[in-house]
């Protein structure tokens, strides 16, 4: 996987304007498909329309069975209209190409590809505690797949979790590719390391811990339980306390390059965002520059000062 490539992801159809959807229309999202869409290369599917309901066709939702946490996907007009395993065997023979995906995005409140919330019908007041079944498939056969809605994007916060965790996927799947040695996973977690702090302190803690024993004759080992540990502790959106602490981390490389000035400006704007008076884009900038000035090898190649394309503008607005 060359380190150019576009990180490939995965999405429902009709987010990029298919008219795929049971009354034939499209759900085009406009951020995705022309902003997102120049950074990522997009494969798009509809479970719905591969296990062969047509366009238009009937709405199906999810109902309560007899069995705890488990739901049937049914027509909303016929309720013998049963196509709970369709999705489901569906999910499974799409496997392989999902396997190259660095990411997915579905469609909110799908019955077929909902993430989270997505109404499950009793005979009482529909309750929104379901996963559309095709997702939910997806998600148990590629756990460390990052996954979001497109309903969820609009959040700053959530929208920037997922790019970030898509990029620093895409580059692990490049090293497994490529055949990961223990020097690759040192020089990884290296690089990710600040990242990793700004999610989760005890999880860093861990991972360095666990790195700092891989071998020649371990890494297979050892990479596999990284990987499993990093990307769920990824998941949770790093706070602003997190992000201070990593940036007054950062600060300590600077330390003997500084003078007073410089020094009273970074501690300024830290404090500024902090106190959630300038995004976190305002520290971030001032150091990328700093650093410029008084370059720093193992700064340099963190990916926290810049974990994705800079043009996307994330960090503007967290």
């Amino acid at each position: 996987m060359s380190e150019l490539e576009k990180p490939r992801i995965g999405i429902s159809s009709c987010l990029l304007g298919e008219r795929v959807r049971f009354d034939g229309g499209h759900k085009q999202h406009s951020y995705i498909d022309r902003t997102l869409g120049q950074f990522f290369d997009f494969t798009p599917f509809c479970p719905e329309v591969e296990i062969g309901l047509g366009i238009p066709r009937q709405p199906i939702r999810l109902i309560v069975t007899d069995v705890e946490d488990q739901w049937r996907c049914v027509g909303t007009k016929d309720p013998t209209l049963d196509v709970t395993e369709k999705l489901q065997s569906t999910a499974e023979k799409q496997g392989q190409w999902i396997q190259a995906l660095s990411g997915y995005i579905v469609k909110k409140d799908s019955p077929s590809c909902g993430m989270e919330r997505v109404k499950v019908y009793n005979d009482k007041m529909p309750g929104k505690q379901g996963i559309g079944l095709y997702t939910q498939r997806i998600m148990k056969n590629f756990p460390l797949l990052p996954v979001e809605e497109e309903g969820r994007m609009g959040d700053p916060g959530l929208r920037e979790n997922f790019i970030q965790r898509v990029y620093l996927y895409h580059e692990w799947r490049g090293m497994c590719e490529a055949g990961i040695k223990a020097a690759d996973l040192i020089n990884f977690h290296s690089r990710y390391k600040f990242t990793v702090l700004s999610h989760s302190q005890p999880i860093y803690r861990e991972l360095g811990k666990l790195v700092a024993g891989v071998s020649k004759d371990t890494v297979d080992e050892v990479s596999s339980k990284y990987i499993e540990m990093l990307m769920p502790a990824m998941k949770k959106v790093a706070t602003r306390a997190n992000h201070v602490n990593v940036l007054q981390h950062i600060q300590g490389y600077l330390k003997n390059q500084l003078d007073k000035g410089d020094k009273q400006e970074l501690v300024e704007l830290i404090g500024l965002y902090h106190r959630g008076e300038v995004p976190l884009i305002v520290p971030v900038t001032l150091l990328n520059h700093l650093f410029r000035k008084h370059p720093h090898d193992y700064i340099e190649q963190s990916t926290y000062m810049q974990p994705y394309p800079a043009e996307m503008r994330l960090l503007n607005t967290i």
